[in-house]
């Protein structure tokens, strides 16, 4: 994967943000204080542990301490679009009572070589997460060599302009891997597969989203993962933050 080949404009902010500089703004919450949430996704979404439960035990260590009840339903190499196939998927969606429902898509993976098929199927999921009292985020996960017809740039394109189109909020975790490589070259985000996230990538993942979720920064969290150092962790933490608030900016 070449995340380091996008050029967007971050390197100023990521090295303020590791400096732990950031000013403590907020952002508007996804979804106004989500208590359940449900991860769905691929192997991206349940890698190392799972993210479900690095957030939740992220929201546990931060001050005020965050409850947070979380699932997923997951599928090792799928698409949304095969997951759109599991009835046990939309049982879980219709019956679980979740807040807010985290849809992952490897758009890699697409054997169109197209978004478009992306687009359709966070439509279709958003609808049904709708009807049953919840609200949808999008994880932008990041391209890879193994699949590489897709860039970094066209997944964020592609989920800005999903995410504008049914107002959802995304939270942009392949830029927040780009950025930590380019601030941090030594810290892989990615493990001897050049796909599946490190420890550290899943760690900056939870992050990502825990500051779109909640609108405010990780910063100051207490949880970390084994192989995370506390240096690391604040390191991490403020890339997260500052690519949630630069990925936000108008545009």
């Amino acid at each position: 994967m070449n995340l380091r080949a996008l050029n967007l404009p971050l390197a100023t902010t990521l090295l303020c943000a590791a400096c732990n500089s950031m000013p403590r703004a907020t952002l508007p919450p996804a979804a106004n204080a989500p208590a359940r949430l449900l991860f769905v996704g691929n192997s991206f979404t349940y890698y190392n542990g799972g993210l479900e439960n690095h957030v939740r035990q992220l929201a546990a260590s931060t001050r005020p301490p965050r409850a947070l009840e979380t699932d997923r339903g997951t599928k090792g190499g799928a698409t949304l679009k095969i997951l759109q196939g599991q009835e046990w998927l939309h049982e879980k969606i219709r019956n679980g009572r979740y807040d807010l429902v985290i849809l992952q898509e490897d758009i890699p993976e697409l054997t169109e070589h197209d978004v478009a098929p992306f687009f359709e199927q966070v439509r279709l999921f958003d609808g049904e997460i709708r009807k049953s009292g919840g609200k949808t985020a999008l994880f932008m996960a990041w391209p890879y060599e193994r699949l590489n017809w897709v860039t970094l740039e066209r997944i964020d394109q592609a989920h800005r302009a999903i995410g504008k189109e049914l107002a959802l909020p995304v939270a942009p975790v392949g830029i927040a891997f780009r950025h930590a490589l380019r601030a941090r070259p030594g810290l892989a985000m990615l493990g001897p597969d050049r796909e599946h996230e490190t420890i550290h990538g899943s760690y900056l993942a939870a992050n990502v989203i825990y500051a779109v979720v909640f609108g405010t920064t990780p910063e100051g969290a207490t949880y970390r993962p084994p192989g995370v150092s506390a240096e690391e962790a604040a390191f991490l933490q403020g890339v997260a933050w500052a690519t949630v608030i630069e990925w936000q900016k108008p545009r």
